[in-house]
């Protein structure tokens, strides 16, 4: 049940940074200045992406508490890197991010020490 509780904060988590991401790819590019910043918040304020990924934010706390009550953090909170590998994943195959080959190194290293985690 705990890796349950887990991996399901873990998937909230990603899927709200992607969605999140498909909201902002709809605002555009913010600048670092005052005016940006206020255009982007209205801009956000009515972008239905952005309020899915809040919502997901919330639900990943919600899970994650549970998580936290239940597990040993030392096992529960490297699991928050397999967010890494859906995001890579759906960054390329959704967003068409790049691929290379040290990001695949990369996931191929998460995915082993993820495993090593959970065989411990």
């Amino acid at each position: 049940m705990n890796l349950i509780l887990i991996l399901t904060g873990v998937l909230l988590n990603a899927i709200a940074q992607l969605v999140l991401k498909k909201g902002m790819s709809i605002i555009g590019v913010v600048q670092v200045d005052i005016p940006s910043i206020i255009t982007m918040i209205m801009k956000a304020a009515t972008n239905v992406y952005i309020y899915l990924g809040l919502l997901c934010y919330v639900l990943s706390f919600v899970v994650w508490l549970m998580v936290l009550s239940r597990s040993e953090v030392s096992y529960a909170y490297p699991f928050l890197s397999i967010g890494y590998i859906i995001a890579a994943f759906v960054g390329y195959f959704y967003f068409g991010e790049s691929m290379g080959l040290y990001k695949l190194s990369g996931i191929a290293l998460i995915c082993i020490g993820v495993f090593l985690l959970y065989r411990s």
